[in-house]
């Protein structure tokens, strides 16, 4: 065992490098300032397409941990660039809260208020002020904190509401993406919430956002978080009514760490051991979406019985994580097999060995999703990076234990 751990975090150190290398070499706009917007699975870029807030922030977010796991002066210079384009161009200055979208050129091209990008500001600038000391990155993610205090929580039922236009006035459309159901309060913004609010208090530890992450961990065990199978339900109205059974895998793995790690970092030793039992639950239910092959599928709907088996990149990357996790908390070796084996599905299918960092993902029949972008609003270096560093953590953490 000791020897496939130390050739995982080995072989994650050199990916973790490779990541960072392709967005240092193909994403810097050296025309427009801080990061282009796109560029396709060819790595063709295009300098003239649209600048997303959540594309920029998880740039910033993965230069600044990346650093902080190992200080090199090009992330922290790459990190610098992000920050300084963000507080540039992304902050509205006059309402408070981020541009959801900008042309080339820094001009807001969509300027609502989308709960989920100002939540990976937060995230963002607070990593930034471990990695840099920058007060101005700390000052305006606790601005950015009190906005969605003061607009997007609901003060009747708990939670966060989803958007808003840019004055913060009500929207017809919520959605985060065309996928969505249109509905007030999802999953995945509050999953991010969590998130950023955990990573806020390792620089701003006060006791009003301790109880503001405690009430979001309070929001997946009594509303998000099914009792009876550990998934998460996705979508809710403005009184937690659930509005969707689709049950998805990657999330579900993805919350399993990221609900043990709030717990862990605001030291609530009631919430811990809560947390603990709720990862490996969630874990272990998150082995029905497994594959054979290792990987872990996309969706499931239990009301037409329908699995969507498409094999998307950051589902592979939070699978790793989430699975070690369940390990370390549970002893079970299939829990550490079942992480080993999805990155070795991850090496011989979803990295791009020809053109760097990875693919978008494998179609249902296997082949690459070749027409999605390497680089785009949703395509970012968040989770594969992050998930290098939280596995090469533990297994560096579990070695100096045995050492």
């Amino acid at each position: 065992m000791r020897a496939d751990l130390l050739k995982y975090r080995e072989e994650l150190g050199s990916e973790l490098e490779n990541i960072l290398q392709y967005w240092k070499n193909y994403t810097v706009d050296p025309v427009n300032g801080g990061f282009v917007g796109r560029v396709d699975n060819d790595n063709h870029i295009d300098f003239s397409a649209a600048k997303g807030s959540v594309l920029n922030a998880r740039i910033l977010w993965s230069f600044s941990a990346a650093f902080n796991h190992h200080p090199n002066a090009d992330y922290l210079d790459l990190a610098h660039r992000a920050f300084d384009y963000i507080i540039r161009y992304f902050l509205d200055e006059q309402y408070g809260g981020v541009y959801w979208l900008l042309d080339v050129k820094g001009n807001p091209l969509d300027s609502k208020k989308q709960v989920y990008a100002i939540a990976f500001t937060i995230y963002a600038f607070s990593e930034y002020h471990l990695a840099s000391d920058n007060e101005l990155a700390k000052e305006k993610a606790i601005e950015l904190y009190g906005c969605l205090i003061d607009h997007s929580f609901d003060s009747r039922n708990s939670g966060y509401f989803e958007a808003f236009s840019r004055e913060w006035e009500t929207l017809a459309d919520l959605r985060l993406s065309d996928k969505d159901a249109n509905e007030k309060k999802t999953m995945n913004t509050h999953l991010h919430v969590l998130e950023a609010f955990t990573t806020l208090y390792k620089i701003w530890p006060h006791e009003q956002l301790k109880e503001r992450i405690k009430g979001l961990i309070h929001d997946f065990t009594a509303h998000i978080i099914a009792e009876e199978t550990g998934n998460l339900i996705l979508f809710f109205d403005e009184n937690w009514k659930a509005k969707s059974d689709m049950i998805s895998y990657g999330h579900d793995i993805e919350a399993s760490w990221l609900l043990l790690e709030a717990a862990e970092v605001i030291s609530d030793e009631r919430l811990l051991g809560q947390m603990k039992s709720l990862a490996v639950k969630m874990a272990t239910r998150s082995l029905e979406g497994l594959d054979a092959d290792g990987s872990l599928r996309y969706e499931y709907s239990p009301s037409t019985d329908h699995v969507v088996k498409e094999k998307h990149w950051w589902v592979q990357a939070e699978a790793m994580v989430g699975f070690f996790n369940a390990w370390e908390l549970s002893g079970k070796e299939s829990f550490l097999n079942t992480s080993l084996e999805n990155w070795a599905f991850i090496k011989k299918n979803i990295l791009n060995k020809e053109h760097g960092e990875w693919f978008w993902g494998l179609t249902e029949s296997g082949a690459i999703m070749s027409a999605e972008d390497k680089v785009g609003i949703w395509k970012c270096p968040y989770h594969n990076s992050r998930a290098c560093i939280e596995v090469i953590k533990r297994i560096s953490s579990i070695e100096r234990g045995a050492g």
